[in-house]
C-alpha cells in the first residue's frame, strides 16, 4: 500500500515531527523487525502516542492517480492489498482508497501507547500470495519494497512499482515500471 497507493506514513511522521530517524522504510532496512523495534524505541524516547501519529494518517492523500488506478483495477479483476501497515494505521487511507480489501497487522497499544506490534504470521504477503494459488487463483503483485521482494517471488508474476534504486538492482528479474499506466498495461497483458 505505502509507495505505491499512499505516501509513507513513518516518512510522513517524520516530516511532522522533526524525528529524520522514522524515514527509515522497508526500502531501506530489509529486516523488518529490526525496523519495527527501532520505531518503537524511537516513539518512546520521544513520547509519540498512537493519536499522534494517527493525525498525521489522517491529513494523508493517495498519491496522485492511485485512487483511479486502483478504481479501474477493480473494474477489472479482484484486488486485495497485502501490507506491513497496521490495522490502526490504515483505516483514513482505506476509506480514500474505496475501502479495498487490506490484509495487514496490528499493534497493541495501552493508554495511546504503541508498545508493541503483532504480526498475523511471519512472510504474510508470501504465504497470502501462496494461499491464493493453493486456490488456483493467477497471482499478479506489485510491490517497491524489499519486504513485498518474497510476494513477489512467490506470485505468478512479479513487478516493481515506484521501487528505488537498491532495490531493482537487486531484483533485476522483476520488470520495474514507474507510472500507473504501465502498470496496468503490464497487469492487463498478462490477463489477456
Amino acid at each position: 500500500m505505502e509507495g505505491v497507493l499512499t505516501p509513507e506514513i513513518w516518512i510522513a511522521v517524520a516530516e511532522k515531527t522533526g524525528i529524520k530517524e522514522l524515514r527509515r522504510t522497508t526500502r531501506d532496512e530489509p529486516d523488518y523487525d529490526k525496523l519495527m523495534r527501532g520505531r518503537l524505541a524511537i516513539l518512546d524516547q520521544h513520547g509519540l502516542k498512537l493519536s499522534d501519529i494517527q493525525q498525521v494518517i489522517g491529513a494523508l492523500q493517495p498519491l496522485e492517480g492511485g485512487r483511479a488506478f486502483l478504481d479501474e483495477l477493480r473494474s477489472l479483476v479482484q484486488v486485495i492489498i497485502l501490507s506491513d501497515t497496521f490495522e490502526q494505521f490504515a483505516a483514513p487511507l482505506l476509506q480514500k482508497l474505496g475501502q479495498p480489501t487490506l490484509l495487514c497487522h496490528r499493534l497493541a497499544v495501552e493508554n495511546d501507547r504503541i508498545v508493541d506490534y503483532q504480526l498475523r504470521i511471519r512472510e504474510q504477503k508470501r504465504e497470502a500470495v501462496a494461499a491464493f494459488k493453493r486456490m488456483n487463483y493467477h497471482v499478479i503483485a506489485a510491490g517497491d519494497s524489499f519486504n513485498d521482494t518474497a510476494m513477489l517471488i512467490e506470485a505468478n508474476i512479479g513487478l516493481l512499482f515506484h521501487a528505488p534504486d537498491n532495490v531493482k538492482q537487486q531484483f533485476p528479474q522483476f520488470p520495474a515500471l514507474d507510472t500507473y499506466g504501465d502498470l496496468l498495461k503490464r497487469i492487463k497483458a498478462a490477463m489477456a
